[in-house]
Formats: C-alpha cells, sequence, structure tokens
C-alpha cells in the first residue's frame, strides 16, 4: 500500500519527481543510513532503530510543519528513490534550511541532486513563500559543498549555527528568491 499525506505535493522536473516519503522508501533510506555515504547527516549509530527514527523524523516534519523533505526518483521508476531533499526546519534550529540526500552511489554524479534541490528550493520560495534559506554543511563534504556553490549558495559566515553536539558546520546562504528571478 502506498500512503502519502494528501497535502504533500508532486513536483516533477524534466527526469525526476519529488514526493512525499513512503514506507516502500524505508529499505533504500535504510542501506543508506548503513552506509559510509550518511556520514555525513549522521551520528556513530547506524541501527535499524535510529534510521527509523530519522526517518519517522523526515515524514513527520510534513505534518507538523506542513512541508517537508521530498523523496526524490526518477519519472520511469517512482518507487525507487534516488534520495531527498526540500525544505527542513526542526524546531530549534536557528533558520529554514534546503537539506539534500543521495541514497544510492548509482545515482551520484548525474544532476540528480542538483535538478531536484533547485525545484525544492523554488518550491520553498514561490510555495511557501520563504524569503531565505540555509544549507548547513559538514566541512568535509566536498559533493554538498560543490552542489551548494552550484545552486548559487555562498558561505555565511555570520549565520547562527545549529547544536550539533558543538560540532561546527558550514551555513551556506541560498540566493533570495528575487535574485532567482
Amino acid at each position: 500500500m502506498t500512503t502519502t499525506l494528501p497535502h504533500i505535493p508532486t513536483l516533477e522536473t524534466r527526469r525526476l519527481i519529488l514526493r512525499g516519503p513512503r514506507m516502500g522508501d524505508v529499505e533504500t533510506w535504510a542501506d543508506f543510513f548503513r552506509s559510509e555515504r550518511s556520514q555525513y547527516v549522521r551520528g556513530d549509530d547506524t541501527s535499524l532503530r535510529t534510521s527509523w527514527r530519522g526517518f519517522a523524523h523526515m515524514a513527520g516534519m510534513w505534518m507538523l510543519r506542513g512541508y517537508g523533505t521530498f523523496v526524490f526518483a526518477l519519472k520511469d521508476s517512482p518507487d525507487q528513490p534516488l534520495g531527498m531533499t526540500g525544505p527542513w526546519h526542526p524546531m530549534d534550529w536557528p533558520e529554514k534550511e534546503l537539506g539534500w540526500t543521495v541514497w544510492t552511489a548509482e545515482a551520484e554524479g548525474k544532476g540528480y541532486a542538483h535538478e531536484a534541490a533547485t525545484e525544492a528550493r523554488r518550491y520553498a520560495y514561490q510555495d511557501l513563500g520563504w524569503q531565505t534559506a540555509v544549507s548547513y554543511i559538514d566541512p568535509a563534504n566536498d559533493r554538498s559543498i560543490a552542489l551548494a556553490e552550484r545552486m548559487g549558495c555562498v558561505l555565511d559566515p555570520a549565520a547562527e549555527q545549529p547544536d550539533f553536539d558543538g560540532k561546527k558546520v558550514l551555513v551556506y546562504r541560498h540566493p533570495a528568491p528575487e535574485v532567482l528571478g
């Protein structure tokens, strides 16, 4: 059974759909979460218990905030998740974030994250009315830094840091909606 909350829109790009998280995505998410590929978005505990809580946190953001991260997939295989992207704002974070992860190694290097994150940013600005957004990125995460810069983001050293147990992150500021047009 596929269940998506009715208020979660489905967005489309040239190659991708961005949709709400589903139970069928959990296995791919958990595989990603257990892998070294997820090292920048998790702590040391990669158990199913912790990965389930992380996935439920993503899904629950939609219910509690009215927005959240989208799972993205190719249009011709919408039930095969490639990753996630979208608006994100845990209640103890200083700013609204646009985040992304690519869940499978096969999806890396094809421009999917850029395509999906660009559409998610459009949604946050145009549909949600956000006036600004940041991306919090681990300083060692070269791929995410490159994607943020490709999206026109600039490092904002004056931005307030979220509390990641004392670990500092880079704060990349997305261009304002009026700059993007």
